[in-house]
């Protein structure tokens, strides 16, 4: 009887512990399958409006095979947009796979910056689904600023007999900007004699500097390229086209070598002296002799 008893209590405990190794493992499944996210990149710092952008997300708690397919869909709204034929979307299989990097799993998108948003942080947003959930939102934040910059470009000066011409390179946008350069590309209407790309240093935002090039042959249509540095290190470039007409710069008044008045003056006064000094020298060599 005793063992019968026994017995009994053996397979209800035994039962029980199956019961909660069931429970637990179901649990256990649940914890393993919980997707986290995180934006971990954001190349540039700064995105500009109508330039790309390139992010990078890691989700961990995907090692669990249960999680099975995981679905990622960066939204395609403002401020993001992607061209014709870049996905927004990410599939792949939960589990130990060769997209991972330890326990997580990272996700990369290129997408463009839409030319209309402002400086600033903007929200972005992300949706996962995978097996047992549905639609999942994330929030995350971008920086946006507009560095790139404009400028204006002016023949200040050109010296025919030397034939140096001397641009002036303004600063019209609203970033400052490192390490300009402007280059003259080979073209018919100037021909540059020694080196065609001048360094004109660092220019803040309204501010203004010059670059001097030897040239023959100006006149028409001037190509140059502006290159420049923006707040982030990242090297850009933009193509200028200006009217250079080089007879405004032939017969001008300020060129001309004129002699002034004080100069006229010093002339004469250094000849009355000398005339003075000749005669007083005559006269007493006269004295002498009739002495």
């Amino acid at each position: 009887m005793k063992k019968r008893i026994a017995l009994s209590l053996v397979f209800v405990f035994f039962s029980i512990f199956l019961t909660l190794v069931s429970i637990l493992g179901i649990s256990a499944d649940v914890t393993l399958c919980s997707p986290t996210i995180q934006l971990i990149s954001q190349d540039p710092s700064l995105a500009s409006p109508g330039e790309y952008i390139k992010l990078v997300f890691q989700i961990e708690g995907v090692t669990d095979s249960t999680c099975g397919t995981i679905n990622f869909e960066l939204k395609n709204e403002y401020p993001l947009i992607f061209d014709f034929g870049t996905s927004n979307t990410y599939s792949f299989e939960s589990g130990f796979f060769q997209r991972t990097y330890g326990t997580f799993a990272t996700v990369p998108f290129k997408a463009r910056i839409n030319e209309d948003a402002v400086d600033g942080d903007a929200q972005i947003e992300t949706l996962i689904s995978y097996s047992g959930a549905q639609g999942i939102i994330n929030n995350f934040s971008i920086s946006i600023k507009d560095l790139s910059s404009d400028f204006e470009i002016y023949v200040k000066n050109y010296d025919p007999n030397t034939n140096i011409i001397t641009f002036e390179i303004l600063n019209i946008g609203k970033s400052n900007t490192k390490a300009i350069a402007l280059v003259l590309p080979p073209q018919e209407n100037i021909i540059v004699k020694g080196p065609n790309k001048n360094i004109a240093g660092d220019l803040d935002s309204n501010e203004y500097t010059t670059a001097d090039f030897e040239v023959s042959g100006v006149g028409g249509k001037v190509q140059i390229q502006v290159e420049y540095t923006d707040e982030v290190n990242v090297r850009r470039s933009l193509d200028k086209t200006i009217e250079f007409d080089p007879n405004y710069f032939i017969g001008r008044k300020a060129d001309e070598k004129t002699t002034s008045l004080w100069t006229y003056i010093l002339i004469g006064t250094v000849i009355l002296i000398i005339v003075s000094w000749v005669y007083r020298r005559y006269k007493r060599s006269k004295r002498k002799k009739f002495d």
